[in-house]
């Protein structure tokens, strides 16, 4: 017998090699219906995999993370089983699920695919999946898997098992189709009931530029149709709302091929936007004890080979630029910490001084990959509003939660209710992609795992998340429309500091490190104002919003009448504009509609006679008349 211990704690007996399906049933049929696969010891696998040892167990369901991955990536299965069909000696790359959904690199061979062809790939999914195919696991040798591969004529495969060991390798098998594949895997295809290829896009063979193109196939299923329909709704309504859209049609930002793929131009409205934001940010800083600095867009090669950044990501950065000195060469500033070390480093320090919290919105530059540019939350030029706290060990604590209190509070002023915090931590099979002792990522690891259970902060943890020189908190924040966006982030780093050197002199008057922590509450300026965009679909706050009023004339006659308001309001610190343009009136409120401006102020007889305005709400039509006193203070109480 072995002993299965459950997420609630209880432990059960069970026989030697029991599965998790067996352990579902066990409890109840209905469960069992449901498991796609399990956690056990950590790792998920098939439900349908031998238990061998005491273990602990979690039955995965379509309502766990996990158990729709397993779902997804058995979708992909089922598509390459539905594409060998259609299009015999197709060849495949790889089929992974993704957050939403899975997607497969194919080679179709002679066949070109197009958005055409996915409608008839879909019906033979719905049709091998309602056979109900087991997905079979099968331990092969690698001799067996090359020679297979090598019958299919299939050089990707082929080209995966040469990274892979005998022992390691397995091959899953529904219907009619075999794959190279790790798992896990759902128990069999009848649990798809609801297909949707949504894209066809190319995709460089191992993400490398330099190999073929193939073919990728995005796509995504459901248990249930009406599942699959709410989805859809939702990717209409986040067309909608995508912020390359918005941002086009409200003038914040913009791109030019001549300027270059990835370097975001900041249009006035976008700019004044941004600005906004930063002052928020700053003028909160200030209260909490920062002090602002300002750093180059360059730094010397050293530098980063110092701070390990040329070790870890060189390769992946823009190459360093060669000056007219023989053998001097600077790169352009992936990351403001090592500049804020050395800063910390130029003169003495002593624990007086500590905490030292220096602030910098400072643009950095990282080479992407073209086919993972996306608008604004995906560049090649963003800047972070960075923020480096070097401090004494036993002060890390007390800044760390200052930290979590500045980052929930911007979070919640920006209009993000929900949101988690995932605590990143360095992947224990591969210590080699990190900087630092093992004592010190435990010390790192352990004063954010403590913090965040001080404030009760909801929390998951990831394996391999960390950044290369120590943990992270990374807040994964949820829009309007339920995605979730990784925007802030908290950092304890215990090795910068010991690969700049830095030092203070303790009230023992001997030389101690200090500890230093990285933030960065809106995480980059492009991506929060991206993701920001989306989840108020353009309908900024009226703090932030860059015009919070158009005044549209009836007529020319009322220009003069449009200036004194417009200065009057002004003078009242508010932001907007007169609409003069020779349109009609009804043409003037549809564009500014449109342009998301808050409130429209119409001016005509009525009005000149009155003295009041005709103020109409973006999405809500008429207000009603009022005087200029009574709209400066609606303005007001909504800010």
């Amino acid at each position: 017998m072995i002993r299965i211990t459950f997420p609630d704690g209880r432990v059960q007996e069970y026989p030697h090699g029991v599965t998790a399906m067996e352990v579902a049933k066990s409890i109840s049929e209905g469960l069992a219906r449901n498991v796609l696969s399990a956690k056990v010891n950590g790792e998920v696998i098939d439900a349908q995999r031998p238990i061998t040892t005491d273990s602990t167990l979690q039955l995965l369901t379509w309502n766990d993370k996990e158990g729709k991955a397993t779902y997804w990536h058995s979708s992909a299965h089922l598509m390459a089983e539905a594409l060998e069909a259609l299009y015999p000696g197709t060849r495949f790359g790889i089929g992974p699920a993704i957050e939403n959904g899975f997607y497969y690199d194919i080679d179709p061979g002679d066949h070109t695919l197009t958005a055409q062809d996915l409608v008839q790939i879909e019906t033979k999914m719905i049709e091998l999946a309602k056979k109900n195919s087991e997905y079979r696991r099968q331990e092969i040798s690698k001799d067996e898997a090359i020679r297979y591969f090598t019958e299919k004529n299939d050089p990707y495969k082929i080209e995966l098992l040469q990274d892979l060991k005998d022992g390691d390798i397995t091959f899953y098998t529904q219907g009619e189709f075999t794959d190279l594949c790790k798992g896990p895997h759902i128990p069999n295809t009848g649990h798809i009931k609801a297909v949707k290829l949504l894209n066809i896009a190319g995709a460089y063979w191992r993400g490398d530029e330099t190999r073929p193109q193939l073919t990728r196939i995005y796509g995504i299923t459901f248990p249930k149709q009406k599942e699959l329909e709410e989805y859809l709704h939702l990717l209409e309504e986040a067309k909608k709302r995508d912020h390359r859209k918005l941002g086009q049609e409200l003038e914040l930002f913009m791109f030019s091929e001549k300027v270059g793929s990835g370097l975001p131009i900041w249009l006035p409205k976008g700019t004044a936007l941004r600005q906004r934001l930063e002052d928020f940010l700053k003028a909160e800083q200030i209260k909490r004890g920062y002090t602002p600095v300002i750093t180059p867009h360059i730094g010397h090669k050293a530098l980063y080979e110092t701070s390990g950044h040329w070790e870890k990501y060189g390769q992946d950065s823009f190459q360093p630029i060669h000056t007219p000195r023989e053998g001097e060469e600077f790169m352009l500033k992936p990351m403001n910490c090592p500049h804020h070390c050395e800063i910390f480093g130029h003169k003495p320090r002593s624990y007086r001084d500590l905490p030292l919290r220096i602030a910098e919105f400072g643009t950095v530059y990282r080479y992407e990959q073209s086919g993972e540019l996306h608008g604004l939350t995906r560049v090649r030029s963003f800047t972070q509003d960075d923020a480096h706290i070097f401090c004494t060990p036993d002060q890390v604590k007390d800044e760390f939660l200052n930290v979590l209190d500045l980052t929930m509070m911007v979070i919640r002023k920006l209009g993000f209710e929900t949101f988690t915090a995932q605590i990143s931590l360095r992947d224990p099979e591969n210590k080699s992609k990190y900087l630092g002792s093992d004592e010190n990522w435990a010390k790192a690891e352990q004063a954010i795992i403590d913090a965040t259970k001080e404030v009760g902060l909801p929390t998951t943890t990831e394996l391999g998340e960390a950044a290369f020189y120590g943990p992270k908190l990374d807040f994964m924040v949820k829009d309007a429309l339920g995605r979730s966006w990784q925007l802030g982030t908290i950092q304890v780093d215990y090795n910068l500091p010991e690969r700049f050197q830095l030092e203070y002199i303790g009230a023992d008057n001997s030389k101690h490190r200090p500890v230093m922590i990285h933030r960065a509450p809106f995480g980059s300026m492009e991506r929060f104002i991206g993701v920001l965009t989306e989840h108020c679909a353009g309908k900024f706050p009226l703090w932030l919003t860059p015009d919070q009023f158009a005044i549209l004339t009836v007529s020319d006659r009322f220009q003069s009448l449009a200036e004194t308001v417009l200065q009057t309001l002004q003078q009242a610190g508010l932001r907007g504009f007169i609409d003069d343009r020779t349109e009609s009136i009804g043409k003037k409120i549809r564009d500014n509609e449109l342009r998301k401006i808050p409130y429209m102020l119409i001016l005509g007889e009525k009005e000149a006679e009155s003295g009041q305005l005709s103020v109409r709400r973006q999405g809500e039509g008429d207000q009603g008349s009022m005087t200029i006193p009574d709209f400066v203070q609606l303005i007001q109480s909504q800010i």
